[in-house]
């Protein structure tokens, strides 16, 4: 009773018990034509269960309007005569926020004009019609309901099925046995190398994510056989976009986590021929957070869209994405079983990275459109290290410099894609992607390399030795076309080829893509789909510098091709009603052109990817191989009647082989993932207005291979470790992961005021599951010890909107 009393307390001090007069919000957007994104004029849009019917119709620019729509989750039927009418549930209406929706509904190719075709609910197709596999979507409200995401875009792809992601330190993604190398990233149709913060040259993933999940519209995420679009990529595609801001009212969002930290957003109409604007700050506090090292880091990132006017120029919109971090470690303040840092070194660490961008878009036609962004996109990573020097009593008498990393690579990006729609059936988008690199970049090192001499017996070795520098320009160019033919209601057909080539290495791939989607009754659809994908090689690699002389260094790997994979999916596709849906999906990936060892050996570049640096690897040439086949189940329960649930589960087999020609695991081959999500909602208040949430999450997957570490061989190397190749990745492998998460929350919901409130603790690990994390050398034991991962650890958020 006491605590019942003291909810209500805190509910009437958030001001929610006045009259109930404003208990209903606005729904608004756009409904457009799926391929050719024309306004569809005179479509109907309505919420369903409103007595009387609450509705809007479609103007002359594709646009609604719905006033009065009651609080709460509510479903709308969207229909258009000789269209495939949709049926949108769980749309969240909230007192603090209008709801703004993009609509695409696709025309009927069987049906007549004067018909009105209902469709049913499609929650889980992508929003690129020429995805027929391996692609799905995902919102704003996915990540933020799913407990244990921190609200981050990439964690919630690891609740998907083929995807794994068993390290609590960083965001790297693991696609059906990928090295998360593979993956590519794409915002607002322009490719970066990252989005993370304290990310390094030639990664994609880190400790903390600079997308701000606020400001994300809907968008897909691609696992396999991607359509002819995308690019540079063997792995997977996260294609990002920001949604517009409020063109209507000026609306503002407040928001603190543990993790992702301090934030404030604003957006509203730019001026009154109207355009909009959303822009998002957030500071980080993750000295509040676990993050596995006791050293305090610091980030900060800003995040807008700016949509213009339309003119007789076009559409102009002006967007970009920024950030800063940084993290001093000092030995003497840091554990042995620190995840990132040693107690004999001092390291400094500085990232910065960013992307502005400037779309066009140019309609010529109705049906034809011409889509142009160019950008100019930066990721900086410098790393300092001071090694210590103690006395025998483990006593500091100085340092000095170990290790000096500088690394800045530029993007100067333009894409530009024609898409023109012949009619119901044919539909065709053609493009060009070119990238300028600039690069300087510079690696030194004298850390724990027996081969540099100390002459003057002073505990200093006597110079560094580089292992990278380059400083220079190049250039990768990508020529895309694709079309789909729709031959019927029920069968679809994609197909089409992208081309890239670098000028640096002076390669150039040509990769053919095809799928067949078939509708085989209203509830069941099967595909399948086939492409060919390359990728250049990552920086760190390319560009490392051998010693091939006494003091003379040589980009050795710079001869390089590309690495490419085949892939090959089977899909099915089952609903069952309006809120049930079973998909399990077929693969084999055949990887090719691996750069190997040119001597016998056990190294692939397969293995990397998933660490803030790269081997030191240099000769190496194109003829490794490998191999990723796999079977995926998903059964999820859309949120409906106050709950959901997802079921994922992977299972699946990677191989590689090094120059030695023996077959080994990568060091992503876990075998098995399993993801069981359920959340419930308890509507309370005299007006049911309110909301309590639970939220649940249990991941167990498969311990990754690793290869053991040779203490003798490691002692005598100096402490820089040594590896037993012969046992690489073949009999060893780390305990199983699990981790179990529970979120508890409560959505409020102001009466008398355009006010949401929204807070939630989530129970990270409540276990308290001590994780494997690595196997080490450690320095100070001179033993080889066992790292975990991060235990039990509360996150917290609360965000307010008006």
């Amino acid at each position: 009773m006491k605590l019942r009393k003291l909810i209500w307390i805190i509910i009437s001090v958030l001001g929610v018990t006045q009259p109930a007069w404003s208990q209903i919000q606005v729904v608004k957007g756009t409904v457009v034509d799926a391929q050719a994104e024309y306004p569809i004029i005179g479509g109907t849009v309505v919420v369903v269960g409103t007595d009387p019917i609450v509705g809007a119709v479609t103007d002359t620019d594709g646009k609604f309007r719905i006033e009065n729509v009651p609080i709460g989750r509510q479903t709308l039927r969207v229909q258009f005569v000789g269209y495939k009418g949709i049926t949108l549930p769980n749309v969240l209406v909230t007192t603090g926020k209008e709801v703004i929706l993009n609509i695409q509904l696709e025309e009927s190719v069987e049906q007549m004009a004067e018909i009105v075709i209902t469709g049913a609910t499609e929650k889980d197709l992508p929003l690129n019609k020429f995805a027929k596999v391996s692609a799905r979507t995902f919102s704003l409200e996915e990540v933020t309901r799913f407990s244990g995401g921190r609200n981050d875009v990439a964690r919630l792809a690891a609740n998907f099925a083929g995807v794994s992601a068993p390290n609590d330190s960083r965001n790297d993604i693991v696609v059906r046995g990928n090295s998360p190398m593979g993956l590519l990233w794409r915002i607002e149709g322009i490719p970066i190398a990252t989005t993370n913060h304290f990310a390094t040259l030639g990664t994609t993933g880190g400790p903390v994510n600079a997308l701000n999940t606020n400001l994300l519209r809907t968008s897909d995420f691609l696992t396999g056989a991607f359509p002819a679009e995308y690019g540079n990529a063997n792995a997977a595609v996260f294609d990002i976009n920001f949604r517009n801001g409020n063109p209507d009212k000026h609306e503002f969002t407040a928001q603190l986590s543990a993790f992702s930290g301090l934030e404030f957003m604003a957006e509203g109409p730019l001026s009154k021929k109207g355009g909009s604007f959303v822009v998002s700050y957030r500071y980080g506090i993750a000295s509040i957070a676990a993050t596995g090292t006791s050293a305090t880091p610091y980030y900060q990132d800003l995040s807008f869209k700016v949509n213009f006017p339309k003119s007789s120029l076009g559409q102009f919109q002006l967007f970009g994405l920024g950030g800063l971090s940084s993290i001093d470690f000092d030995g003497d303040d840091i554990d042995e079983d620190d995840l990132f840092a040693n107690p004999n070194e001092d390291a400094f660490v500085e990232n910065q990275l960013g992307l502005i961008g400037l779309g066009h878009t140019l309609r010529f036609n109705k049906t034809t459109y011409l889509k142009t962004s160019i950008g100019i996109s930066t990721n900086f990573n410098e790393y300092l290290q001071d090694n210590i020097l103690r006395d025998d009593d483990g006593n500091r008498l100085s340092s000095y410099r170990a290790t000096n990393a500088n690394n800045r690579e530029n993007r100067f990006t333009i894409t530009s894609t024609l898409n023109k729609k012949f009619n119901a059936k044919w539909n065709l988008r053609a493009g060009i992607i070119h990238e300028l690199y600039d690069a300087d970049l510079s690696v030194e090192d004298r850390d724990n390399r027996v081969e540099i001499p100390d002459n003057d017996g002073d505990g200093v070795p006597d110079f560094f030795i580089s292992t990278r520098n380059f400083k220079d320009q190049y250039n990768l160019t990508q020529i895309f076309a694709q079309a789909e033919n729709r031959l019927n209601d029920k069968w679809s057909v994609t197909f089409g080829l992208h081309s890239q080539y670098l000028d640096y290495t002076e390669d150039l791939s040509l990769e053919p893509r095809l799928a067949v989607s078939w509708q085989s009754a209203l509830n069941q659809r099967w595909s399948l789909a086939y492409g060919l994908h390359a990728q250049t090689i990552p920086a760190p690699i390319l560009l490392f510098e051998e010693e091939t002389a006494p003091g003379i260094y040589e980009e050795t790997n710079a001869n390089l091709d590309f690495m490419k994979s085949h892939h090959f999916i089977l899909a099915y596709d089952r609903n069952f009603g309006q809120d049930w849906r079973v998909k399990t999906e077929a693969y084999y990936q055949r990887l090719f052109d691996i750069p190997v060892r040119r001597t016998p050996g056990s190294y692939s570049i397969l293995n990397e990817g998933a660490d803030f640096v790269f081997e030191e690897e240099g000769s190496l040439v194109n003829e490794g191989t490998g191999s990723n086949i796999g079977l995926e189940l998903t059964i999820e329960k859309f949120f409906s009647r106050g709950y959901y649930m997802l079921f994922t589960s992977s299972i699946y087999d990677s191989k590689y082989k090094g120059s030695d020609e023996v077959e080994r695991n990568t060091a992503f081959n876990n075998n098995a993932v399993l993801n069981v999500l359920f959340g419930k909602e308890w509507k309370f208040g005299p007006d049911k207005r309110h909301a309590w949430t639970f939220d649940t999450k249990l991941t167990t997957s498969g311990g990754n291979p690793y290869t053991p570490i040779d203490l003798e061989a490691t002692r005598a190397n100096g402490g820089r470790e040594v590896l037993v190749e012969e046992l690489a990745f073949s009999e060893r492998r780390y305990k199983s992961y699990f981790r179990w998460d529970v979120k508890f929350g409560v959505r409020i919901n102001s009466k008398n005021k355009k006010v949401s409130h929204q807070f939630f603790i989530d129970l990270l690990n409540v276990t308290n599951r001590e994780n494997e994390f690595v196997q080490r050398y450690n320095e100070v034991s001179d033993q080889i010890n066992t790292v975990n991962q991060i235990g039990f650890f509360p996150d917290i958020l609360y965000r307010i909107q008006f």
